[in-house]
């Protein structure tokens, strides 16, 4: 081999190996550098979303929840989260904490103690056995502070360690394609249940500061397989108030029942409510029904 013909081959080999480490920058690329130190801060990995906020989840896999004798899949409505705005020193939290009640006390307190606010807490379903509450929370400031403290209130509680992700989500056994073109917004299989996120179309803030639809802004509509077609449904509605009359009677006039109102937060602009609820019956039909209460909303049109 000559000098010329060497000189190729290095080249191709360093070719290969820039494309290589590319590759490797860009599966790393979904822990972004700058949110390590939050990630070391909560004890676990989170997700960069489109809105730019990173989020946490904390799935409640240890308890086992019944409904109306449907047992609760975590991301059907057991799945705590929380997200932060940005990293750095002018960062937002939110999160939604899945408690049972025992929990709630020691959790508030050491929230409270680190600065960190309590913004609501309630039931989203009903008849649930255990009884399972939620806890919204809120604070500003720097995030690994924020993350240092979440970290702690849930060492309180007995939120599992996270699981390995799991490949690629099996048929589920209901007509997502049907779900899909009934409420026109396409989803996604999580944890064996199909979800569909529908954002507002006006733009939240809270204390001055845009909130991403991501930190809970977007209306949730979650479908879990309960056979022959059928799904248990929950999730909640994002409303203002004028919003929240017309959508509970078109959720009744189409079989899904309301099973909470409420705020999530303290200063929102504009106000904001939220909407539980619950059916179980074909998920095609019930699809349509939640079509017809977003038709209510002021919500981002759908493909």
């Amino acid at each position: 081999m000559d000098r010329k013909q060497r000189l190729i081959v290095v080249s191709v080999m360093f070719f290969v190996l820039g494309a290589a480490l590319q590759v490797f920058a860009q599966a790393a690329g979904d822990k972004p550098a700058e949110w390590q130190g939050v990630e070391q801060a909560i004890g676990r990995s989170g997700q960069v979303q489109a809105d730019g906020a990173y989020k946490f989840g904390f799935p409640r896999s240890d308890l086992k929840v019944t409904v109306e004798g449907v047992d609760l899949k975590p991301a059907l409505a057991l799945g705590g989260w929380v997200a932060f705005s940005k990293p750095g020193s002018d960062s937002m939290v939110m999160g939604d904490l899945v408690l049972i009640e025992d929990e709630v006390p020691a959790v508030m307190n050491s929230l409270e103690s680190s600065g960190i606010q309590v913004t609501a807490l309630h039931n989203h379903v009903l008849h649930e056995s255990p009884r399972v509450m939620y806890m919204h929370i809120g604070g500003h400031g720097d995030a690994v502070k924020l993350a240092t403290a979440v970290k702690n209130a849930l060492a309180l509680t007995k939120v599992p360690a996270p699981s390995p992700s799991a490949s690629a989500p099996p048929e589920i056994g209901i007509d997502t394609a049907g779900i899909e073109q009934a409420l026109g917004f396409k989803g996604k299989v999580n944890g064996g249940v199909f979800q569909v996120s529908v954002p507002r179309a006006e733009s939240i803030s809270e204390g001055g500061m845009k909130v991403p639809n991501s930190m809970g802004l977007s209306t949730a509509l979650n479908f879990q397989p309960t056979g022959g077609g059928k799904a248990a449904i929950t999730g909640d509605f994002v409303l203002i108030g004028a919003e929240v009359n017309p959508v509970i009677q078109a959720l009744r006039a189409n079989g899904i029942a309301v099973t909470a109102l409420h705020s999530h937060m303290l200063d929102e602009q504009p106000r904001l409510f939220f909407m539980h609820f619950w059916a179980n019956d074909d998920a095609v039909k019930l699809a349509k029904g939640l079509r017809a209460a977003i038709d209510k909303t002021n919500s981002q049109k759908g493909r």
